[in-house]
């Protein structure tokens, strides 16, 4: 008689790469569609020309490290940086700077380590990053949201900035604008107040125009996460309320010219970097406890830099600064040993 044998462990795993990734990718496109919906295709530009520069640099460098090129590319792991890069570039960026940027984040931020699971840093952080120090007048102007722009517009005008075609200026003027993270970190300091700043069309009721809509889409598709398990909810509520506290205490002591707590969760990317990136099992910290502690220290630098630091935005700074931390955090949040009190 012969017995079928195999090794430990016996119960199959609940979640493999590809289905979390999978599940990152459904998660996303309630955000996708918003900022579609908000900021029009070039969105869905940055995200075709991000994930087709991701897939060829992925295959290329498997085939030059002699790994199998199929099984890799497979689990979806090169198209979620792609995609979560694409979307944290401006609408209007030229086709080079996502083509560059997924191009870093697959060689130099991902294989240049020894590939998945090796990598330190978020891939699409590093990317972000080097464009946004690399090209910052490329990266600063935005689209403006579909509602303020002039009613004979439409996709057609953007095609002249997005192929890098240099385009009239006025053109450039009517259909741009800076971030509104960007306009109320310039506008305070030119000694503006808040109520001064707010007055501005690129303003809404709780954020920027538009970006309040795109925040709250990313929320929904966070929190889908969440309840699938493909997250814990610790370091999104960390990096939000370590980002909600330093804000609302400093809101406190200067109302007038500190903006709200609920401007910074609802404007830039702190609720898509909150559940989508900054949770990457990879580079994030591997304990409970040091979870939480990873995503408030992140909210906190996050505050730091969009308020005192050269940048309108410390998502991405901030998540690579504390990647760094991580060997420390965990060292510092063991598990509790089993039986022990």
């Amino acid at each position: 008689m012969h017995f079928l044998t195999s090794n430990a462990p016996f119960i199959e795993p609940q979640n493999s790469i590809q289905k979390m990734m999978l599940w990152v990718l459904i998660a996303l496109v309630p955000g996708i569609i918003t900022m579609i919906w908000q900021f029009g295709l070039g969105v869905l530009s940055n995200i075709i020309i991000c994930v087709s520069t991701a897939v060829i640099t992925e295959a290329v460098m498997l085939n030059l490290r002699n790994r199998p090129v199929l099984p890799f590319l497979s689990d979806l792991s090169a198209v979620v940086t792609a995609v979560l890069l694409a979307l944290a570039l401006p609408t209007i960026a030229p086709w080079w700077i996502p083509c560059i940027g997924a191009f870093i984040a697959i060689v130099i931020a991902k294989h240049l380590y020894g590939g998945l699971g090796y990598n330190p840093f978020n891939p699409a952080m590093v990317a972000f990053a080097v464009l946004m120090v690399s090209f910052p007048k490329s990266m600063t102007v935005w689209m403006l949201p579909y509602s303020m722009l002039p009613a004979d517009s439409s996709f057609t005008d953007l095609l002249p900035i997005i192929l890098d075609q240099q385009p009239k200026q006025a053109l450039i003027d009517a259909i741009t604008a800076a971030t509104p993270l960007d306009e109320m970190k310039t506008q305070l300091g030119l000694n503006q107040t808040i109520g001064e700043i707010r007055s501005s069309s690129i303003f809404g009721s709780l954020s920027g125009e538009g970006w309040q809509w795109v925040s709250i889409a990313y929320l929904v598709g966070g929190l889908l996460l969440v309840f699938k398990k493909i997250i814990s909810w610790h370091i999104p509520v960390g990096l939000l309320s370590g980002l909600f506290t330093i804000s609302f205490a400093f809101y406190l002591l200067e109302p007038s010219v500190t903006p709200s707590p609920l401007f910074h969760l609802l404007s830039g990317g702190a609720i898509l970097g909150a559940f989508f990136i900054a949770t990457d099992p990879v580079t994030a910290a591997a304990t409970l406890k040091g979870r939480f502690i990873y995503g408030v220290l992140i909210g906190l630098l996050t505050y730091i830099i969009r308020t005192w630091g050269g940048y309108p935005e410390g998502i991405a700074f901030a998540v690579i600064l504390i990647n760094m931390a991580v060997p420390l955090i965990d060292h510092y949040t063991p598990p509790r040993v089993y039986g022990h009190h």
